[in-house]
């Protein structure tokens, strides 16, 4: 019996012992293999300034924290042609810290576009001590991926994963340079897959709660089997510092751009040319679609592809070449992603029915400039409309300027349309209810077809403000007689 019983506790302290492990990861093998392969990367920019004024900061250049201040605090003006003093023109060496990984043995660096940009000199550490100069292979802003070169050979490199499969809570690590500290580790877990940033259209970013601060960008997020899954990217902070929430950039999309920039040195995307917006609870239900999901058309580009395809303003798109849009976030990621010249399938939602549009993809210019007209309000005093909107009809040369065929201005905005942002100098151009959608073309019309609504109905504009335009929503009518 002793011995069963022995025998019985050794089995049970086994297996806690084995739950514990599970529980609490042991990166040790993973940064002993895969560490070798993560570099520092620091760069040195040269420029004009003026003397001490171009940087009040209270770090010497060399030090780590200059280069973050440098980026995000505004440079104090000087005082110009006083010899000695602040606004005296000289030239200055800024320099910046960030990592990057070895994608190949041959010296191939994935980094961070931002790590290198305007970079006059880039110096590469290596974890045996070793400094090399690197040049630039490529870098593409939009998605902040930059690849860089070091002349050498047999190098380690890293493995790569498949981010798709990543799941929320999974345990990842990341390895870099946080403030110049070579190959410092930190760990965490995936807090969020997918996400999107303001000014980031292009990247489906990993969101996790692992330890990053300047100096980490570029370096690698690696799951528990040791394989890079994202380009550790950008934090979210209020202090400059970690505050528990950083962004990485999928490995999937970088390897894309990577190929991309080794091939041509440039990244090619795709376009259709749309201005969309998200679809909401209130837009889905005037659209008569069963759920929010999909992206709006607010405005379609003259001559651009979607319009040669048939698609108009107030369109829902749903599916792009098959995939789901299940918010308007996602309609650029994936145009983007799709090759120019590629013909694809489009499915609408136009209304109240489903319909498929073939549409042949353009490609995203380098650089595009956007002009911008700016309306000109005019004070009313006449009585508003149930919304609480004073409008008119549009001039002949308004229509001209505007290149409308049809509209109502905007002169006064009260009472419910005042809380949905509209201003005076809007363009109305249709509204729509369950479903349907009319086009406004005098301000008698307009007013009859609020008066016909009942009083729960949600009523959407489709708005031009200058070049754009945009869906706004009013929840609710009052009563017929204004009350």
């Amino acid at each position: 019996m002793k011995q069963l019983f022995a025998a019985f506790c050794l089995t049970v302290f086994s297996l806690l012992a084995q739950a514990q492990s599970r529980g609490l990861p042991d990166f040790t093998e993973l940064v002993e293999k895969q560490g070798p392969a993560v570099v520092n990367i620091s760069t040195t920019q040269s420029s004009r300034g003026n003397g001490r004024g171009a940087h009040p900061f209270p770090f010497d250049e060399d030090d780590p924290m200059f280069e973050f201040f440098r980026r995000f605090i505004p440079r104090q003006p000087g005082v110009p042609g006083v010899p000695g003093m602040p606004g005296e023109p000289r030239e200055f060496q800024s320099r910046s810290l960030g990592s990057g990984f070895i994608v190949s043995a041959d010296g191939y660096i994935l980094t961070n576009a931002h790590v290198v940009d305007a970079a006059d000199e880039i110096l590469v550490r290596l974890t045996d001590k070793r400094e090399l100069k690197a040049r630039v292979i490529g870098a593409d802003k939009r998605s902040d991926v930059a690849l860089i070169k070091i002349e050498a050979t047999s190098l380690p490199t890293v493995r790569f994963g498949d981010p798709n499969v990543l799941k929320v809570g999974e345990w990842v690590v990341a390895i870099g340079s946080p403030f110049g500290f070579d190959n410092s580790v930190t760990a965490g877990i995936v807090s969020a897959k997918g996400r999107s940033l303001p000014q980031e259209n292009y990247v489906p970013f990993i969101q996790t709660d692992v330890a990053v601060n300047p100096g980490n960008s570029g370096g690698p997020l690696f799951n528990l089997q040791g394989e890079v899954v994202g380009i550790n990217s950008q934090i979210y902070s209020r202090s400059g510092g970690f505050m528990g929430i950083s962004f990485a950039i999928p490995i999937d999309v970088a390897m894309d751009v990577q190929a991309q920039l080794r091939a041509s040195g440039k990244v090619s995307r795709g376009r259709i040319g749309v201005v969309i917006q998200e679809v909401s609870k209130e837009l889905a239900e005037s659209f008569g679609l069963s759920k929010a999901t999909g992206a709006v058309v607010n405005a379609v580009e003259s001559g651009g592809p979607a319009d040669k395809a048939g698609v108009e303003a107030g369109d829902v798109i749903l599916k792009f070449d098959d995939k789901t849009v299940n918010s308007s976030s996602d309609l650029p990621r994936i145009v983007a992603a799709t090759r120019p010249g590629s013909k694809v399938k489009l499915q609408l939602w136009r209304k109240g029915a489903s319909r498929e549009v073939s549409v042949v993809v353009g490609e995203i210019p380098e650089e595009k400039l956007a002009s911008s007209t700016t309306g000109s309000g005019r004070p009313a005093e006449r009585a508003a409309n149930r919304l609480g909107l004073v409008v008119s009809e549009l001039t002949a040369e308004q229509k001209r300027e505007l290149k409308l065929k049809h509209g109502l201005l905007i002169d006064d905005v009260r009472g419910n349309a005042a809380r949905a942002e509209l201003r005076p100098g809007d363009v109305l151009l249709a509204i729509i209810s369950r479903g349907t959608s009319t086009e406004l073309s005098s301000a008698e019309q307009f007013n009859k077809l609020l008066l016909a609504l009942d009083k729960s109905a949600n009523v959407t504009l489709l708005v031009r403000r200058g070049e754009l335009q945009t869906f706004v929503t009013i929840k609710g009518l009052p009563d017929r007689n204004g009350e």
